[in-house]
């Protein structure tokens, strides 16, 4: 009979099967020489005391060959059986992956993508890093993959309720990645990899019958009686289907206005906002493990830190050990930051977001007001931090002494940030209350990372991305939007998401509410 267990394992020794066969046997109270078959099924780090220890969980069976979860699944991408077309606005997860479910529901997607496929979109990345030219349909959120090809490719997500984690993580292993993502209990893929396992998803799609446009801007809808009838792609080119998935992303802010222009309703949502704090990741190290050079078998440390200040939370968001601070403005004249590390995690810089929720309450009090009042706030901020003069994506820093502070005395240190920092007065730049509690939340982390508050780390403005200002409303047993009958709002974009799992899930869960339709489950 197959059951779990769970061990600790030193880090020397976490590839010594035998070293951990036998504490698997120990568990058992069996011999050292009885038989056993077993395969991991959860791997974390314990870093609480010195030195840290892995925590592995096993499925283990005495007799019987162990058969994990992930190798139960099986997916069979058929051709169309329903002749029913459904147009995926948006080639990020939710988008891909809602198209990877309507084949196996027999359902034919097509992808309808503003942006560029996975390799062309490099050149656009480059010109943002390296020339502060921002292309408002292809950068570091628009484009094949999302936002998430070329920020990170982190896989953690706390939300369980939208379907099962392993068959997201499965299909990714499916089409390239690595297969300890099916393990680890903070899985990462990497800005390097992702490209490829896009790539694959999309040749999957498009080898059973699904179809992929790119350069494929929608600049209207035609809604008639309480239904989509068809989108208009680049002002001139008409796509109809049976159903429509809109999987824009967080930041496509003209699909919000196209949808108000037809009176389609919108709502204003809760998000956060603040800064990116950069530290080196030894210093990280240091702290979290007690070791500096870290153990060759330990990844680079990460760290979830989250507080309340003045009953709002201050935390952590996108934490991105030996990682990168990238420019992520998706229009001209707006200065976004946001965060990747490549598969090795070895930069010698550790970033993080560092984020204070806002309500939309909070909001309509300091006068933002009505659907587009939170992202008119995030706009503006954005904006208004644009600030050093020549056009660039030179980014406004601090250092966080500084900034804690409240003053201008010390330099910047060593930056991940391609395009470059430029000292500026953060804290009276940011909204006051932003400051704040940005502030008071980084005095309550310092007191419990020892170490953190220091004057080799600098903050950098402005990290705003990190959920849309907007939720377009939906039912909550079919999906879709309370005025159409064909019209599904889904995955980070609509407000139902909040990364690459969560939206991947989503995009699943809504092709099932389309398919019941026509399959009666």
């Amino acid at each position: 009979m197959q059951k779990e267990l769970q061990i600790k394992c030193p880090v020397d020794r976490i590839d010594d099967q035998d070293f951990i066969k036998n504490e698997l046997l120990k568990k058992l109270s069996l011999t050292k020489n009885a038989s056993l078959n077993f395969k991991l099924i959860k791997k974390s780090i314990d870093s609480r005391k010195y030195p840290p220890v892995f925590i592995l969980r096993y499925a283990v069976n005495k007799k019987e060959r162990v058969i994990t979860d992930s190798e139960k699944l099986s997916f069979n991408y058929g051709l169309s059986k329903t002749g029913k077309k459904v147009a995926i606005i948006g080639a990020g997860p939710a988008g891909y992956f809602a198209a990877l479910e309507c084949l196996e529901y027999g359902l034919t997607p097509i992808v309808v993508e503003r942006g560029k496929d996975v390799r062309a979109r490099r050149r656009d990345l480059r010109a943002i890093q390296q020339e502060g030219i921002v292309n408002p349909h292809s950068n570091y959120c628009f484009g094949e993959g999302g936002a998430g090809t070329y920020s990170d490719g982190k896989l953690y997500t706390r939300s369980k309720k939208r379907g099962k984690i392993i068959k997201t993580l499965r299909i990714l292993v499916d089409h390239g990645a690595k297969e300890d993502i099916l393990t680890d209990a903070h899985p990462h893929i990497g800005s390097n990899k992702l490209p490829g396992i896009i790539s694959n998803i999309r040749n999957t799609i498009e080898s059973n019958g699904g179809r992929v446009m790119f350069d494929s801007h929608v600049t209207d809808f035609e809604f008639d009686g309480g239904s989509c009838r068809a989108l208009i792609i680049n002002n001139e080119n008409r796509l109809e289907a049976d159903n429509y998935i809109l999987a824009t992303g967080h930041s496509a802010r003209d699909i919000f206005a196209l949808l108000d222009k037809h009176d389609i309703l919108l709502e204003a949502k809760p998000y956060a906002l603040g800064v990116r704090i950069e530290h080196p990741q030894e210093l990280i190290d240091e702290i979290q493990y007690g070791q500096n050079p870290r153990h060759p078998n330990l990844p680079a440390s990460s760290y979830s830190l989250v507080c309340q200040i003045g009953g709002k939370g201050v935390f952590s968001f996108c934490m991105c050990p030996g990682g990168l601070i990238v420019p992520a403005a998706t229009a001209p004249g707006e200065i976004v930051v946001n965060g990747m590390s490549l598969s090795r995690r070895d930069s010698k810089f550790a970033n993080s977001g560092l984020v204070t929720e806002l309500s939309t309450e909070e909001l309509n009090a300091k006068g933002y007001m009505g659907k587009f009042g939170n992202l008119a706030f995030q706009q503006e901020v954005e904006q208004s931090l644009f600030q050093n003069g020549d056009g660039s994506q030179k980014a406004p820093a601090q250092n966080l002494i500084d900034f804690i502070n409240g003053k201008m005395m010390l330099e910047l240190n060593e930056s991940s940030y391609i395009p470059g920092l430029y000292k500026a007065p953060l804290h009276e730049l940011l909204p006051d209350f932003v400051y704040i509690r940005l502030r008071d939340g980084l005095l309550n982390f310092s007191m419990r990372l020892k170490g953190f508050h220091t004057d080799a780390a600098h903050v950098v403005a402005t990290e705003s991305r990190t959920s849309s200002p907007v939720r377009i409303p939906r039912d909550k047993m079919t999906c879709l939007h309370p005025q159409l009958d064909n019209f599904y709002p889904c995955g980070e974009g609509a407000g139902y998401a909040g990364g690459i799992l969560s939206a991947a899930m989503d995009g699943q869960r809504v092709v099932k509410c389309i398919a019941s339709q026509y399959h009666h489950q």
